[in-house]
């Protein structure tokens, strides 16, 4: 396992190419948490720290492998409705607190979320990337979606 702490900084003229660069990190290697801070100093900008590991390495996480999902892996209707849902959530919810939608749940844990259909904010925890601040902040509204569908 690996760490690497990127930098998004707020400043319109910087934002942009700083999310750029952390999508292009997501997309090379193999997440296995990622956590995000605001920081308020000199400049005002969000520090997200990412534990990984390189795409071809073996990873030996039993809960990724209990609730990993295959982004490749099909999802029937029900699930393909609560994954919309989601997604429509995620990206109110970014529009509101002003964040990228990343930051509030990847596509991979919404995946993850849809087809396992988590019923409790514990089991919520049991999603691979969902620890205990998503889970504190986000997962009542996730759950309460859950139940609508």
């Amino acid at each position: 396992m690996k760490i690497k702490i990127l930098k998004i900084r707020l400043d319109d003229h910087f934002q942009a190419k700083d999310e750029i660069l952390v999508n292009d990190y997501l997309k090379n290697y193999h997440i296995l948490q990622m956590t995000s801070q605001l920081i308020s100093a000199k400049e005002i900008y969000w520090s997200v720290l990412i534990r990984y590991t390189e795409k071809n390495a073996v990873v030996n996480d039993q809960k990724s492998e209990k609730y990993g999902i295959d982004v490749d892996a099909e999802l029937n209707s029900d699930e393909m409705k609560t994954l919309e849902s989601l997604k429509l959530w995620r990206s109110q919810k970014a529009k509101d607190q002003n964040l990228p939608v990343y930051f509030i749940a990847t596509n991979k844990e919404l995946l993850s979320i849809a087809k396992y259909k988590p019923l409790k904010k514990e089991e919520l925890q049991e999603i691979k990337g969902f620890g205990k601040f998503k889970v504190e902040h986000y997962g009542s509204e996730i759950i309460e979606i859950l139940e609508e569908i």
